[in-house]
C-alpha cells in the first residue's frame, strides 16, 4: 500500500491545533534596503552578531540570533521586494530543528503562500531510506486557510511520491491501489477494468498497448461528488514504465522512465486538491495504466490499431504510445459530455525543447482556456505556457491506409502534432485542456528536491476553485 511521505505530514500538521506560540522561535522577513534601520534599533550584541555573521540580507540568507544561553532568541531572513511561494521553503533543511512561527511582519496576504513553500521544502521521499535529517517546523499561522493548505500540500506530495516510486513498485496495480486509497479517504467510488475485460469493453488500445508486458493494463475509473453538480473528468496519462516498445529506447532515454505515468499522478494529485477542499463539482478521473513493454506479443510499427472512437491508428513508432492510451480514455470521458475535460501527460521531448523542463505545454479549445489558466499560473507562482493547435499540421498526421499516424515524420512541432493527435478524439463543442508536462525536477532547488514533481497542479486548481467556488 502506497501512503503518503510521513516525515511531511508529521511536520505539516502536528502543531495545527496546539497553542505552543510561547515556545517557537520567530522569523522576521528583512529586505536589505530597511536592514540598517531595523539593526539601529537592536541593542549591541544583536547588532554585533548579525554584522559578524556577514547577514546582509540578501533573499534567502538567514541569520539565527541567539539569547543569553546561546539558543535560538529570532530568526532573520533576507527576502526580495516581492514576496513569493519560495522566500521560506529552503529554511526546513538549514534551520537548527525546533518549532518556529512567522512574526507579525509578515504580510497576511502570503501568509498561506509562504506555509505551503515551507512545506514543500520538507519533503523527503522516505520509501527506500530514513529522512537524512528532521526539518525544523513551522507553527500553521492562524491566517492561514488550513484547508487549502492541507489540500494542495497532500495533493503535491501524493504526485511527488507517485513519480518517485520506481517502476518495480509502480506498475499499473500499484497506480490502481493508489487510486483505491484515495477514493477511500474521501468516499469515492473505483471501479477497474483489467487485461481482457479491456477489449471486452471496447478499450482496444489500451489493451494494446499494455498487453505485452506481464502486469496487465488497465483503466481505472474514480468518481466523486454529487451528480447534481458540474462535471469535471481528468485523464491522466499511466504509463507506468516505457522502454519504448518494439522502437527500444537507448539507455539514457529509459533512465527516467519510472516518470512517465507522471499525469497520473498529476490528476490524483488535483483529485485530492478538489476532494480535500470539497469543491461542488462531479468529479471523474480516468486513468489508463500500462507498462509499455517488448514480448512476442508486443504491439508493432505499421500495424492499425481501431481505437474506442472506431477511428483507425496507423503505428509509426511504438514510442509514442501515451497518446495512443490516452485516445481511449479520452472518448470514454467525452461519452457524459463534461464542463470541463483536463487531459496530463509526460507526452513529448518536443514540449521540452521549446520550453525548458519547468513550464508544461498546455492546449485548449477554446483557447481562452489556458489563457485563464495562465493568468491564474502567474498570481499563484506556478507557471504554464499556452501552445496553439495549429490545425495545418494535422496533415503530418495524415495515414495511407488509416485514418491517422500516431507519430509524424517529422521531428518538428512535435508537441503540437501529439495535441493534435489528442483532439481527433475530442467532439468540437467539448471544453477541453491538455497539459504536456516533465513532471521532474533535474536539479535541487528551495522547495523543490531533485525528483518527481507537480507542475501545473496550483495553477489548475486555483482556475477550478474560482470556477467552482463553494
Amino acid at each position: 500500500m502506497l501512503t503518503l511521505n510521513a516525515q511531511l505530514n508529521l511536520t505539516m500538521f502536528e502543531c495545527l491545533n496546539q497553542d505552543l506560540t510561547a515556545h517557537a522561535i520567530p522569523i522576521t522577513p528583512m529586505r536589505r534596503a530597511a536592514l540598517q534601520d531595523w539593526l539601529s534599533q537592536q541593542d549591541t550584541f544583536t547588532q554585533q552578531w548579525v554584522r559578524g555573521n556577514g547577514f546582509d540580507a540578501a533573499p534567502a540568507a538567514f541569520c539565527v540570533i541567539p539569547d543569553q544561553n546561546g539558543n535560538p532568541r529570532l530568526v532573520l531572513l533576507g527576502v526580495s521586494e516581492q514576496l513569493d511561494l519560495w522566500s521560506c521553503s529552503a529554511l526546513p533543511n538549514a534551520l537548527p530543528a525546533g518549532l518556529y512561527k512567522l512574526d507579525e511582519h509578515w504580510p497576511k496576504a502570503q501568509i498561506t503562500d509562504v506555509m505551503l513553500g515551507w512545506l514543500l521544502g520538507s519533503y523527503q521521499y522516505t520509501r527506500y531510506r530514513k529522512a537524512t535529517r528532521t526539518p525544523a517546523q513551522l507553527q500553521v499561522h492562524p491566517d492561514c486557510n488550513t484547508q487549502e493548505l492541507e489540500a494542495l500540500v497532500e495533493g503535491i506530495a501524493l504526485t511527488r511520491d507517485l513519480i518517485n516510486t520506481p517502476a518495480g513498485d509502480m506498475m499499473p496495480q500499484h497506480l490502481a491501489e493508489a487510486a483505491e486509497d484515495l477514493g477511500k479517504a474521501f468516499g469515492a467510488h473505483v471501479q477497474q477494468l483489467v487485461g481482457h475485460e479491456l477489449l471486452q469493453q471496447n478499450y482496444p488500445v489500451i489493451h494494446a498497448v499494455g498487453r505485452a508486458s506481464a502486469h496487465p493494463p488497465r483503466l481505472i475509473d474514480l468518481r466523486w461528488g454529487d451528480d447534481k453538480n458540474p462535471r469535471v473528468t481528468l485523464v491522466g496519462k499511466g504509463v507506468c514504465f516505457d522502454s519504448g516498445g518494439l522502437d527500444i529506447k537507448p539507455a539514457n532515454g529509459m533512465r527516467l522512465m519510472k516518470k512517465d505515468m507522471g499525469g497520473a499522478a498529476h490528476v490524483l494529485g488535483l483529485a485530492r486538491m478538489i476532494m480535500g477542499c470539497k469543491l461542488p463539482v462531479r468529479l471523474r478521473v480516468l486513468i489508463p495504466a500500462v507498462e509499455n513493454a517488448i514480448s512476442g506479443d508486443a504491439f508493432r510499427p505499421g500495424d492499425v490499431l481501431t481505437s474506442r472512437s472506431g477511428k483507425t491508428i496507423e503505428i509509426d513508432n511504438t514510442d509514442a504510445e501515451g497518446r495512443l492510451v490516452l485516445c481511449d480514455a479520452i472518448c470514454e470521458a467525452v461519452s457524459e459530455s463534461p464542463e470541463l475535460l483536463i487531459d496530463m501527460a509526460t507526452l513529448t521531448g518536443a514540449a521540452r525543447v521549446a520550453l525548458g523542463p519547468d513550464v508544461p505545454a498546455v492546449f485548449s479549445k477554446p483557447a481562452e482556456l489556458a489563457q485563464a489558466l495562465q493568468t491564474r499560473s502567474a498570481a499563484v507562482n506556478d507557471q504554464i505556457w499556452p501552445m496553439p493547435l495549429y490545425a495545418p499540421y494535422n496533415r503530418w498526421l495524415n495515414s495511407d491506409i488509416a485514418d491517422l499516424v500516431n507519430s509524424s515524420a517529422t521531428p518538428l512541432g512535435g508537441a503540437i502534432t501529439a495535441a493534435l493527435f489528442l483532439q481527433h478524439f475530442v467532439p468540437e463543442q467539448q471544453h477541453w485542456m491538455h497539459m504536456d508536462v516533465m513532471a521532474w525536477n533535474s536539479e535541487n532547488l528551495p522547495g523543490r528536491p531533485r525528483g518527481g514533481e507537480a507542475m501545473g497542479l496550483r495553477a489548475f486548481f486555483a482556475l477550478l476553485r474560482e470556477r467552482y467556488r463553494p
